[in-house]
């Protein structure tokens, strides 16, 4: 499982590394949402909680399916825009004015997408003028409760309503804490896309991606840029651009906005605990895999205080030295054991610090 973007016939000038502020506006919403997500922001989650306005703490569950799951690419305005080359403003005011250029039928399927789980990167009526995808919408939403069938009904009986609440919603969250926040964070995520940068002009796309990120990966030869994520994508640059926006409060998400007819958008964290251990979905599968076999779970046990032989493990499992070999095979295979020879034994112990990374890189893996 992973989202490809087709970037046949992308030129070096079309990729462009550029920060958001109501990207990242609505990553500091999603963290306020779900501080579980983001453990390293806990402290400032709990500082910004504290000092908030109850009328906007209020204003702000209204709606937070729009960044409770992850985000909406209502925050990602600039690349609904029809030329599919539009850089993110540099301001957040510049960014709400390309809000505001989306038509009613982009917000409205954009705002929807959470909140009634429709279809994502295919081509499919408009959610606005289509009698049955409406009424599909509207049952999902119920189903998701009454608040998400109110902000439903709202949003289809009057999108231009929704609109000027949400826009501003979103200044009064920038004039209660996200201002200052920007202040701060905008200086990393600029250094951070001057690198970006420099990388791309100077070796290229492939190293700026996997600068980006190892879990991205570009095959060059059939110009197609592969995430390794938990679910299936596609897209494609066709006559538009790829950019690459950084986030300071995304990490662990990796996010790839693959929506139909909008430009492709990698959404990425910088200064992540990822980047130094990389871990495929592939990987992560097959190590547990490989641990949920009981007898393998038993062995663990005794390789986890100590190195074994083949031999002693079979004589201590009642099994035969052919069957141990194999299960070792497996962990083997998975990366979960060492093996060293010492004299004319070979020695077999768990790696216990590969296996104490399994449950952060599990959390890692799925909401990548």
């Amino acid at each position: 499982m992973s989202v490809h973007i087709d970037i046949t016939g992308l030129r070096p000038e079309e990729a462009a590394v550029v920060p958001s502020p109501l990207a990242e506006l609505g990553m500091a919403l999603h963290a306020l949402s779900e501080p579980a997500h983001h453990p390293g922001l806990q402290g400032w989650v709990t500082g910004v909680t504290a000092r908030l306005d109850p009328h906007l703490a209020d204003r702000m569950c209204e709606a937070d399916f729009l960044w409770r799951t992850t985000f909406s690419d209502l925050f990602l305005p600039w690349a609904g825009l029809p030329d599919r080359r539009t850089l993110p403003g540099a301001t957040l005011a510049e960014e709400l004015d390309q809000l505001d250029k989306l038509s009613d039928e982009q917000f409205v399927d954009a705002a929807m997408e959470f909140t009634c789980g429709t279809c994502y990167g295919e081509t499919e009526p408009a959610t606005l003028s289509d009698p049955e995808t409406r009424r599909r919408a509207l049952e999902l939403a119920a189903a998701r409760g009454p608040r998400q069938l109110h902000f439903g009904q709202r949003l289809l009986a009057d999108p231009p309503r929704i609109r000027s609440w949400l826009r501003q919603f979103l200044r009064d969250c920038d004039e209660a804490f996200f201002a200052e926040a920007w202040s701060r964070l905008r200086h990393q995520l600029a250094a951070d896309a001057r690198h970006k940068t420099d990388l791309l002009r100077r070796k290229g796309l492939a190293e700026a991606l996997a600068a980006v990120s190892p879990a991205i990966t570009l095959d060059e030869g059939a110009a197609r840029i592969t995430v390794d994520k938990l679910g299936d994508g596609r897209t494609a640059t066709g006559d538009g651009g790829l950019l690459l926006v950084p986030t300071s409060l995304g990490w662990p998400h990796l996010m790839v906005l693959h929506r139909h007819g909008w430009q492709p958008v990698l959404h990425y964290p910088v200064g992540s605990p990822e980047l130094a251990a990389p871990q495929t979905l592939e990987q992560l599968a097959m190590r547990m895999t490989a641990l949920s076999h009981p007898v393998r779970m038993r062995m663990c046990r005794h390789l986890a205080r100590s190195a074994h032989t083949t031999s002693e493990l079979a004589q201590v499992h009642g099994m035969t030295p052919p069957e141990i070999s194999r299960h070792l095979a497996v962990l083997k295979k998975a990366g979960l054991i060492t093996t060293r020879r010492r004299g004319r034994y070979v020695l077999h112990q768990l790696d216990v610090t590969v296996v104490a990374r399994l449950g952060s890189e599990f959390l890692e893996g799925i909401l990548r």
